[in-house]
This record gives C-alpha cells, structure tokens and sequence, in this order.
C-alpha cells in the first residue's frame, strides 16, 4: 500500500496556495515538505498541522492507494 497526497495538491489549487504558503501556515520544515511531493511517509504532527492549517479532515489531504 502506497500514500498518495494528490488530494492535498488539489485542495492546495483550489485554495489558490502554493507549497511555501502552505508550509509557512502549518509552520512544517522543507524537508517535511520534499517528503510531501514524494509521496513518502511524514509523522502524524505533520498531517495535524497541515489539517489544523486548512481547517480540514485528514481524508481530505491523502489516501492510502492500493499496490498493483
């Protein structure tokens, strides 16, 4: 089973933010974010913060997507 963000890159368009804002917001570090955009696993303080953030659920940032 693979993490998947995409949904967080969406929610980010349609908020019209970019990565910096976001990791300024949430107050997370840049390698927090690298790990992001790779779709590698963070700690569940980074997700909260991000949610906290975004005023939203964690199902609303990431989805766990099933190997092939």
């Amino acid at each position: 089973m693979a993490v998947s963000y995409k949904k967080l890159w969406k929610l980010l368009i349609d908020k019209d933010m970019k990565k910096k804002d976001l990791r300024e917001a949430a107050g997370i570090s840049t390698s927090s974010m690298a790990k992001l955009g790779k779709n590698e696993n963070v700690t569940t303080d980074v997700l909260v913060k991000i949610c906290k953030a975004l005023k939203c659920d964690i199902s609303d940032i990431m989805e766990i997507e099933p190997d092939e």
